[in-house]
């Protein structure tokens, strides 16, 4: 965990408002008010939250004079409980995240984003590019197919999976596909996920919901994907199985003033599998 932060410590909520409706949102605030401001958005896993995403990232980011914003959607963690029946799961990310920096007077960010947190940073991206300093993209940004690996690939059908049955077993099924090396996972670990997720039962459940009444939850941007200015950084895992790398290929194609790293002997969550090259990386590419 964080050696400088705590969740706990860092915890804050503020309410806000999407398509009429009101929202809890929790975020976790971490370093000066002055300092320049970078929100990490977390990916789609059940019992994923910012700070589960991004804990082996905060104090090498703080310590490189950051301000951290890691924003809980609705349906994850202590935010509010939401069914997305219709319509874009990203697009109602995207306004979640300018609604929560109007709510704190924050106006331009960089943004990093996993997985969904990347299509919600696309989503975001696109509605408010004044506001967007540069865009990181870990194995996601935009929802079109993967041309060699069939649909859903190998890790989305055992992430719904999990949401259906939250299983310390079929936890352990997921991760093993997640990352790379599991070896990394124990069973401490991985039962405090279960744990969490046991927690939010009502989460998982209005995620299946969601899947039943709306099985297209992310916006395909291709065509729209030329629109975004900002520098970006694209980073995937070579052995991902969630989120196929050529896909990433086809975000690097789309953006006009992006660059892309892949890594290699590295699954779904590159900044948690390589967290020492990835903090560097990110570092470098947000400081030049």
């Amino acid at each position: 965990m964080s050696l400088l932060f705590n969740e706990v410590q860092t915890s804050h909520e503020v309410a806000v408002e999407v398509d009429g409706t009101r929202y809890k949102v929790h975020y976790n605030d971490i370093g000066d008010s002055e300092d320049p401001v970078v929100v990490m958005l977390h990916g789609s896993g059940p019992g994923a939250t910012g700070w589960a995403n991004y804990y082996r990232n905060i104090d090498a980011f703080a310590d490189a004079g950051y301000r951290l914003l890691l924003i809980n959607m609705p349906g994850f963690g202590k935010s509010d409980p939401v069914v997305i029946d219709r319509g874009s799961r990203s697009e109602f990310n995207g306004q979640v995240v300018r609604a929560v920096l109007d709510q704190i007077q924050v106006d331009k960010v960089s943004v990093v984003g996993n997985s969904m947190g990347a299509h919600s940073a696309t989503a975001f991206a696109l509605k408010n590019p004044e506001r967007v300093n540069r865009l990181v993209y870990m194995g996601g940004g935009t929802a079109g197919p993967s041309m060699f690996v069939p649909q859903p690939a190998e890790g989305i059908k055992l992430l719904n999976f999990v949401y259906r049955e939250p299983t310390l077993e079929n936890v352990k099924r997921m991760m093993n596909v997640f990352v790379y090396d599991a070896s990394a996972l124990t069973d401490d670990l991985l039962q405090q996920r279960v744990d969490n997720m046991q927690a939010s039962k009502h989460h998982l459940d209005n995620w299946v919901k969601s899947m039943a009444a709306n099985p297209k939850q992310f916006s395909d941007y291709q065509t729209q994907l030329h629109e975004i200015k900002a520098p970006a950084l694209i980073v995937w895992g070579r052995e991902d199985r969630f989120l196929p790398y050529d896909m990433g290929l086809r975000l690097m194609a789309g953006l006009p003033n992006a660059e892309f790293h892949m890594f290699n002997r590295c699954g779904h969550w590159v900044q948690w599998e390589h967290v020492d090259k990835f903090n560097r990386m990110v570092l470098g590419f947000l400081s030049n």
